[in-house]
């Protein structure tokens, strides 16, 4: 069994509210886990803060298993610590125009 480390969405339309799970990857998004690792508030209270509360023990544990967290969990990892955190997946100089960049000479 690969166990992978995601969100589990819940909450209302347009205000969502995610579980940190490990889950078994064949296992649908919202459906049956293994454990609960963590919460997750992408909307930010009155103070402008997003809410992440980690199980940082059970979290390194899943991971020494083999447990393969998706992207976005990999991001949030990577921000705490946790993991090494993953690669840009975007260029800063494709950000500039064209006319704009520097050239480099070889």
């Amino acid at each position: 069994m690969v166990v992978a480390l995601r969100l589990q969405r819940f909450g209302r339309k347009h205000s969502p509210f995610y579980r940190m799970v490990a889950a078994d990857s064949r296992a649908p998004r919202d459906g049956k886990f293994l454990e609960i690792v963590g919460t997750y508030n992408p909307i930010a209270n009155s103070a402008g803060i997003k809410e992440i509360r980690l199980k940082t023990d059970r979290l390194r544990y899943w991971i020494s298993v083999g447990a393969q967290p998706s992207d976005r969990m990999a991001w949030i990892l990577g921000k705490f610590g946790i993991l090494p955190p993953p690669p840009q997946r975007f260029s800063l100089q494709k950000m500039v125009p064209k006319k704009d960049r520097v050239k480099e000479e070889s």
